[in-house]
């Protein structure tokens, strides 16, 4: 596995570190269901029903989740490294104080999912839909959200450096308590904050989305704006 750069990042800002997962090949996985602190290596897991099952502590390397269902999965603490998941669905996945490194996740439709406390380092997060995600305190590094739609994200608490949004709508996220280094939201299609506005500093926004937070900006401040 390599990693690649997006670019030197425009206005001094640092760009993240993409991954760029090359899987061997692959092996059906055969077994009945997940298990607790389970290791899965060089495992295609192809449209399994996952949901209700039990991997926390479990690690995934070099392995796919293609079209899964992971409705109320149980992943917390589990690590997924060198790996693809690609169009699973799901409500309620649990994958907190999980790590994800050298990950592409990409046209995902999921619900609730549980992240707090998980690292995140050179993940791709390319197309899909995720509702209601929770990242509080989680750590976040050479991150990418390319294309999708974040309804109410949570990153209460969390530490982003070197994350970008990219052609991504980002809708009434909360950056309370957050701390941001090298955070690029310019290329967000949409962007509107449900609270920590004033925890931005360290992002980079445009002179349009500056504009359109301009009332949440003098709200935070105390000003009234008046004609």
């Amino acid at each position: 596995m390599t990693s690649a750069r997006t670019g030197p990042g425009r206005g001094g800002v640092k760009g993240a570190r993409r991954p760029q997962v090359r899987l061997p090949a692959l092996e059906e996985f055969g077994g009945a269901e997940l298990e607790p602190d389970g290791d899965y290596d060089g495992l295609e897991f192809r449209e399994r029903d996952l949901a209700g099952q039990e991997g926390g502590g479990a690690r995934f390397m070099d392995c796919a989740l293609r079209g899964c269902a992971l409705d109320g999965t149980g992943l917390r603490h589990a690590r997924f490294l060198d790996s693809v998941l690609a169009g699973v669905t799901g409500v309620g996945t649990d994958l907190a104080e999980s790590t994800l490194r050298d990950v592409e996740l990409t046209e995902a439709r999921l619900g609730g999912t549980q992240l707090y406390g998980a690292v995140l380092e050179r993940v791709l997060v390319r197309g899909g839909k995720i509702d209601y995600l929770n990242l509080r305190q989680a750590r976040l590094k050479d991150v990418v959200f390319e294309g999708c739609v974040l309804v109410e994200p949570d990153f209460g608490g969390a530490r982003l450096e070197r994350v970008e949004f990219v052609d991504c709508a980002l809708r009434s996220a909360d950056f309370t308590a957050a701390t941001l280094k090298d955070t690029d939201l310019r290329g967000a299609t949409e962007l509107s904050v449900a609270g920590g506005v004033d925890r931005l500093s360290g992002a980079v926004i445009s002179t349009g989305q500056l504009m359109d937070l301009a009332p949440v900006f003098a709200a935070a401040l105390g000003v009234r704006v008046e004609d």
